[in-house]
Formats: structure tokens, sequence, C-alpha cells
């Protein structure tokens, strides 16, 4: 029987790990290398090897109702998109409301984690540790959560890239990157169009000469801002736009693109791509067309080669004298403490039923939290795989076999690959149902329209937050009603800076209203069928 669990990392997925663990009633015990909560959230002032880095000027790009835990609604005075240190205060709050830095070992690094001689009938792992003194541990759990993230190596392809070894500048992955201090004036090639490739070519942009921003197969650029200001991603991400995407996917990537077009021609701007909008997690950036319209920002395909401090496109462009280059080419993910038998082979990715369990384990007491990409925020998608797991871990929920494990994971690998996709990468509100199913969470649309029908038009077509989750089945939360029924609230809270008073209808307006409003009740009521069936007076 399950009752030690080890959890591996104390960012996102590991604080809501150790939660998920206490209420289920198991003991976790957190290993966290660092001195602090908060994992990727945490700014560091120096790049600090083995552990996932953030530039200074992060704003996270989920909104702060959709990236919110399902029983911890964010702050209503927080911004809708917080910078990274308002992100790890929430975090803060988090573990702090829920106890749980109590359960946590820090400056602590996990070496190795190997099955036990009996794992075959125990299912337990050998957990050794190493701390920061260099004392090592050995300890024995009847169950282990990986929540260490896959931001911590950096991929830099440097043999794709022939004659960087004569370039004169300097150049750098984007994990190392913090802000643009000593880069002023300075000719700068940004070589990759993620997220961080967008971000840190705009920050550059500030006080460089000039950059240059190199894609393969450019983006779709989305902002933060959707209509009327409001926060972009509350728009759209409903169960009935789920629904509609799933019937008419063509026709709803029609419109999303063209409605992306209309903010500004992404085939003018150079950054077309070839794939569909929903193919690939787009670019999500508020300023990047702002810094191409003013010429800060250059857009170009991708480097064929470097020549000293030249550097040669594939359409033959050549830009001389680059002094800095960042590679924002992404990264490899590790594990390496874990089992050679469970690490993905030379060119494989790592296979898991659902993204979560290794499906050759005899015993499902190891999974892996938060290993996944998704058009929505990630925080409600790892708390809902945490859920599941400590219900696997207790019994209270069984997998499949091996082999219908293996077929699943087959058959989602076929699907992704037609389209180029990410292989961690989910279909948002789809996958949350299917492991909230496994949980016993999945909201009852049908039942809350014949007892709640307000709640439910909420669940069914305002933004899907994680407090969906918890009105019902194991874990229920008694605020998720009201945490739904005032999200409008905190999404509103933050504007309120200052207050512009609504505008007054003008006595005159209001009166010409009255009039005609009346004379229009008086001829609906004269031509009105029923007026030719009255009694006679």
């Amino acid at each position: 029987m399950v009752q030690k669990v080890a959890v591996i990392g104390a960012g996102v997925c590991g604080l809501i790990s150790i939660k998920a663990c206490l209420d289920e009633g198991l003991e976790p015990t957190c290993f966290e290398s660092s001195h602090e909560i908060g994992g990727l959230w945490r700014f560091k002032d120096e790049p600090e090897p083995g552990r996932a880095n953030i530039y200074q000027s992060v704003v996270i790009n989920s909104s702060k109702e959709m990236m919110s835990l399902s029983d911890f609604p964010a702050p209503a005075e927080l911004p809708n998109n917080m910078h990274h240190s308002e992100v790890l205060l929430y975090l803060r709050l988090y573990a702090q409301a829920f106890r749980l830095p109590q359960h946590i070992h820090f400056k602590t690094s996990v070496v190795s984690v190997r099955q036990t001689p009996d794992f075959a009938a125990t299912g337990q792992w050998e957990v050794e540790t190493e701390r920061r003194d260099g004392r090592r541990q050995t300890a024995v759990f009847d169950a282990v959560m990986v929540c260490s993230g896959h931001f911590t190596k950096p991929h830099l392809p440097l043999r794709n890239f022939p004659g960087i070894e004569s370039f004169k500048g300097r150049y750098f992955h984007s994990w190392d990157y913090r802000n643009a201090e000593g880069l002023q004036g300075k000719r700068v090639v940004v070589i990759g169009i993620g997220n961080s490739g967008g971000d840190i070519a705009v920050d550059i942009s500030r006080v460089a000469e000039k950059v240059f921003l190199s894609t393969r197969s450019g983006a779709w650029v989305v902002s933060r801002l959707g209509q009327g200001g409001l926060p972009a991603d509350l728009v759209g991400t409903s169960r009935v736009d789920a629904m509609m995407q799933r019937l008419f996917p063509s026709w709803i990537n029609r419109m999303v693109e063209k409605k992306l077009d209309e903010a500004f021609d992404h085939r003018l701007y150079g950054l077309k791509p070839k794939h569909g909008y929903f193919a690939q997690i787009p670019l999500v950036n508020d300023d990047l067309p702002a810094r191409i319209i003013s010429g800060r920002v250059q857009v170009k395909p991708n480097v064929k080669e470097f020549c000293g401090s030249t550097v040669v496109l594939v359409d033959g462009t050549i830009i001389d004298k680059v002094d800095i280059v960042v590679f924002s080419t992404g990264y490899n993910y590790s594990f390496p403490f874990l089992p050679s038998a469970l690490q993905a082979q030379r060119g494989e990715q790592l296979r898991l039923y659902k993204h979560v369990f290794p499906p050759a384990l005899t015993k499902p007491t190891l999974a892996v939290v938060g290993f996944i990409q998704s058009f929505g925020a990630i925080n409600p998608l790892a708390e809902m795989q945490a859920r599941w797991v400590t219900r696997v871990f207790k019994g209270l929920t069984t997998l499949p076999s091996e082999e219908t494990m293996m077929k699943e994971i087959e058959k989602d690998t076929a699907a992704i690959h037609p389209r180029k996709c990410n292989p961690h990468q989910v279909n948002y509100i789809p996958y949350l149902d299917s492991l909230a199913e496994q949980v016993g969470v999945k909201p009852n649309i049908l039942w809350l329209l014949l007892t709640d029908p307000r709640l439910a038009l909420q669940v069914l077509l305002g933004p899907c937050t994680s407090y969906q989750y918890r009105l019902t089945g194991p874990g229920q939360w008694a605020g998720a009603r009201q945490a739904i029924l005032t999200q409008w609230q905190r999404v509103h809270q933050p504007f309120r800076t200052r207050v512009v008073p609504e505008p007054e209808t003008r006595p005159s307006s209001r009166r010409s209203i009255i009039v005609i409003v009346s004379c229009a009740a008086l001829l609906c009521s004269f031509f009105s069928p029923l007026a030719f069936f009255r009694p006679p007076q």
C-alpha cells in the first residue's frame, strides 16, 4: 500500500503534487535543490546550472484566472498577466495557505531513483539524495512523483551552423539571458521564434542598434490583449468553443487566422508560417509587431553559416558586423536520476501513458507531472495530473494493461506527427476532461442546467477555469461555485486604478427614449392579434 511519496522539485508542479498527496492522506517528502520554492518562476541574477532560468522582463502568457489553481484563486488585486515576481508571490501564498514548505527538504538534490530488489511485489523505490554539504542519504519510498521540469538543459545545435567556431562576436543560449545590459548599440541576431526568442528580440531591440530575428518556419503571433482589452485567453476557451473546434476544425482555423491577420498581415511582416494556427503553440507577444513596423526588429530566414562577424542566411542575404548571437533553440529534457530503462532512447521521445505514467512498470508507482505543452495554461493541467496520480497510487483508480496503454500512446503519436506538433502537446479542455473523468470530477453540465442554470451557463459558455473541477467529486471545494461566478470581478479589479464614471444619459435623450418605447408599446398592443379578440366593452 502506497503511503510515503517522494516528490522531486518544488516548482509549480512540485507544490501541486505535495498538496495532492496531502489531500489523499499520503505522506509527501519533497526534495528541492535550491533554497526556495518557485522553480522556473524564481528569478536568479546568475544562471544556475541544472535549473530553469528566466529573464528579468518575463511576464506570464496565461492570465491569472486561467493559470490559477483550482481551490486557490489568485488575489483580485494582482494584474491579469503577472510579472514573474508576482507569479512567485502567488506560489508563496499557495504554499503558505496549505502548509506545504514543512514537507520540503531544501538544498537537497536527487542523485538517483532505483527500484528496490523486491519492486515487483512492493513497487517501492530507493531515492538517493545529496545535500549542499556533500552528505548523501538513501531512503525507501512507496512512490515517486517527478516534478523537475524540462527547461533545464539548453539545446544548442551548433553543428547545424557551419562556421560558428569562426564567429568573432559572442553567442549564448536564451537560458543565459537576463537583460539587455551591455548590449547597447550592438547588432544582434536572435535565432528561433518561440516565445523566448520573440521576447528577447523585443527586449534587446530597445537598446541595440539593430536586432535580426531569424526563423526557419515563422509563427502565428497572438496578443495578451483580447476584445475590449480583456485577457485574450479568456475568450475562445469555453466548452462550446472546444466543441466547435472539434466539429469544424478547418473552418475555426481559418477564422482564427483571419482574425490574427486583421491585427497585422503576417505575410507582410514576414512571419506567416506554413502550418495552421492549431498545429503549433503560437508566439504570444504584444510588442513584436510594433518593433517590426518601427524597424527595430527585422524578421529574417534561417541562418546558413557564419563567416567571422558575418551571418549568411539561406536566401543569400548577408548580415554584416554581428556582435551577438542568441540561440533560442529550445531545450533537451533530461531526467538523469531515473533508471536507464525509463529514459528515452536516442532519437526517440519519452513514452508516457497520458504523458504521465511509464507503461512498462509492473507497479504504477512512478509518475511524471507537468511534462506537457498546451494552448492553455499548464498549471491546471499539471494539477489534474497530480490529482489523478495520487488516486492511482492509492489504488482508487486503476490503469489499463501495458498493451492498451502502448496502443493509446501510438494512437496519440500518430495523430500528432502529421501536424508536426510538439509530441508533448495536448488539447487543453479534452485533456483536462479525460483526466477529470478518471478522478471523478468532470462537471455534469446537464445536471447543472437542471439544478443551477446560472452556474451551468458559466461552466458551458465562460472560460474553462480550473475551479470547474472542484464542484463535485473527490477534493470538492465549497468555494468553487463562488470562484466561478466571481471570476470576471477578479479580472476587472486590477484595471480600477482610475475609475472613469459611466456617461449620464441627457434628459432630452431619456425623454426621447421613453416616448419611442411608449409609442412602440402602443402600436404593438393596437396591432396585436389579441386586440381583435377582445370582448366588447
